[in-house]
């Protein structure tokens, strides 16, 4: 068990939801394995809304709930993380194009939780009433009062279509919104859990920095910010948060650990 943000401790290895059909034979498979790691020792749960078509996240919930119940675990032993930012669907993928546009007008446009112009790359949103409602979702979800981690998923994905100063307004009103969220006691921290952002070098469009994410939490919400934890992938095949110098510190090109640790 190490730390993490927010001061609790987590199991070196997590059960993650990303894989699977959308389907109940799947649900009840995910169910029975999370209880399984749960009732073993492992305490750290990271799925995402849009997993799935929210199954994900429903059958994590499941497994969290009746492992409680039976006394395997208490829910402070537990880290349940997820994510905001694509745009989920609902138990099954709609069948045509038609579909899924009648599906965001329906759930998202004409309620008022996003505009049209909040979208990127057809299914990518920040805008804090968006964030607001999925957060709402996932606790609907997960069956939980508070989400320990929130991540905003992916959001090198806003780079695809906005200019540099663009996208980091909208990320200082996403960390405003989650800073909102953590004061209101539905989420304990924020992150972001990237794929390929802050794994690449500052030239490539969709670089992530590292300074700038603090920076940016730090003029929202001061040095008792909640911006805690990012997300990427180190294996053997991915190595560059270790070994490649992908961040800037203070003029410094130094690896994401080493900008990590500077930063605090």
């Amino acid at each position: 068990y190490r730390p993490i943000g927010g001061g609790a401790f987590v199991s070196s290895l997590g059960f993650g939801t990303y894989l699977g059909d959308c389907d109940d034979a799947e649900d009840a498979r995910y169910t029975a394995a999370a209880r399984a790691a749960l009732e073993r020792g492992v305490n750290l749960l990271d799925t995402a809304i849009n997993y799935r078509c929210q199954r994900s996240e429903r059958a994590i919930g499941q497994a969290v709930r009746i492992s409680i119940a039976n006394g395997g675990i208490r829910r402070d032993e537990v880290v349940v993380c997820t994510k905001g930012g694509y745009i989920p669907l609902d138990r099954t993928p709609p069948a045509t194009k038609e579909g899924y546009r009648g599906f965001l007008d329906s759930e998202y446009y004409r309620p008022g939780v996003m505009q049209p112009t909040d979208v990127v790359s057809g299914g990518h949103c920040l805008a804090p009433r968006y964030l607001d409602d999925q957060i709402e979702r996932s606790r609907k979800n997960l069956g939980l009062a508070v989400i320990d981690i929130y991540y905003l998923h992916n959001p090198e994905q806003q780079l695809d279509a906005l200019p540099r100063p663009r996208f980091l307004t909208v990320i200082r009103d996403a960390f405003m919104a989650l800073e909102n969220q953590v004061t209101r006691g539905v989420i304990g921290s924020y992150g972001c859990a990237t794929w390929n952002g802050l794994r690449v070098p500052p030239e490539t469009r969709n670089h992530l920095s590292l300074e700038e994410l603090v920076a940016m939490a730090r003029d929202v919400a001061g040095a008792d910010h909640h911006f805690k934890v990012v997300q990427l992938p180190i294996n053997l095949a991915m190595t560059e948060a270790v070994r490649v110098s992908t961040q800037c510190v203070r003029n410094d090109r130094v690896t994401l650990l080493e900008a990590a640790n500077r930063l605090g």
